[in-house]
């Protein structure tokens, strides 16, 4: 009987080491999940405050080219999940240009870009015309072409031998497709997650018209419009009320994240919405797309992106169960492995 109790007791001793060890673990991928959050928010709150002398013209870089040793990396969102064993050093293309949807902000990324600086590429966003620190007013957006101005003036800048990896999220995805039409040369991959991947003539509206009506209805009647020049001119805009956003876009994601992203939406440009976006097979069709699924999506739904797929044919499809619209906050560990498993493809 003695022997028993102190075999249970080494047990229990064992198991409480094992305990303290998985605790402290624990602790440090909360630790640096809290830092990275405070780090947004601070951004968000920033932002919040910023004056309209802030230049919002040209696009902020936030990912820099990691020095660090390469290594296996344990994603600070994952629960002490490990990535797969992963190595930058092989690849030609490193620069992932990270392009936000509508109402969101270059900030939404802050968790994907710091995994991918981990994994030693180069993250990079943007804020789009009238978007996160951008501080251009919405009302004055009426083109596609305005709205993803900083992005474009990136693309032209970049070095004639360089290329990127575009990754769009939702209406981001039409501001991709508009770079990709523009500069095929320089990107090497397209990727859209949960994304408006639009055919040629077809507005980035459209996509959403299963979830929001028509868009000659949406135009009519619809309660979020926003009228920048009048309520006797045509409406320049619109933004879902809290309760909206976090019933479309946030449905899975952390309670913390949806805090941030209160804070930070904005106003969405309505003229770039309905905008019929000219894409051409000698140009667009060259490009190397991909299309990431959300499949808890309240806005765009699962069968939304599956019809999109099918009618665009893009080269890879990759689906991320769980994820809401949102899948950066929901979802970040599965978004970092297929952006790395898109990248290393030949």
């Amino acid at each position: 009987m003695g022997n028993k109790i102190m075999s249970m007791m080494k047990k229990d001793n064992k198991d409480g080491s094992k305990s303290k060890r998985m605790n402290r673990s624990q602790r440090k991928l909360l630790a640096d999940e809290e830092m990275l959050h405070r780090r947004a928010l601070s951004m968000a709150i920033h932002q919040t405050q910023l004056s309209q002398r802030f230049d919002g013209s040209m696009s902020r870089r936030v990912g820099s080219t990691s020095t660090r040793k390469q290594r296996t990396l344990s994603d600070p969102f994952s629960n002490g999940k490990q990535v797969p064993d992963f190595s930058s050093e092989s690849l030609t293309v490193k620069k992932f240009v990270l392009v936000h949807g509508e109402g969101f902000g270059a900030w939404c990324w802050y968790k994907i870009v710091a995994s991918l600086d981990e994994s030693g590429l180069s993250p990079i966003t943007v804020d789009l015309t009238g978007s996160g620190f951008n501080m251009t007013d919405t009302n004055t957006v009426s083109t596609l072409e305005d709205y993803s101005k900083p992005l474009i003036e990136y693309l032209e800048n970049l070095p004639e031998e360089d290329k990127v990896i575009l990754v769009g999220h939702s209406t981001g995805g039409a501001s991709i497709s508009y770079a990709l039409e523009r500069f095929p040369e320089k990107i090497s991959k397209a990727i859209f997650v949960c994304a408006t991947m639009v055919s040629n003539g077809q507005r980035p509206f459209d996509v959403f018209s299963e979830e929001l009506g028509s868009a000659e209805k949406f135009m009519k009647e619809s309660q979020f419009l926003i009228y920048g020049n009048g309520k006797d001119e045509p409406p320049t805009g619109f933004m879902f009320e809290k309760q909206h956003m976090k019933g479309l876009y946030f449905n899975q994601s952390p309670n913390r994240d949806i805090a941030l992203a209160m804070m930070s939406m904005r106003p969405v440009p309505l003229g770039p919405m309905m905008e019929k976006v000219t894409l051409t097979a000698e140009r667009y069709g060259k490009g190397r797309r991909f299309y990431v699924q959300t499949l808890d999506d309240l806005a765009l739904s699962p069968d939304v992106q599956e019809k999109l797929v099918r009618e665009n044919s893009p080269e890879g499809v990759y689906k991320i169960k769980g994820s809401d619209h949102s899948p950066f906050f929901s979802k970040p560990q599965s978004l970092h492995k297929i952006l790395l498993e898109i990248a290393q493809i030949p």
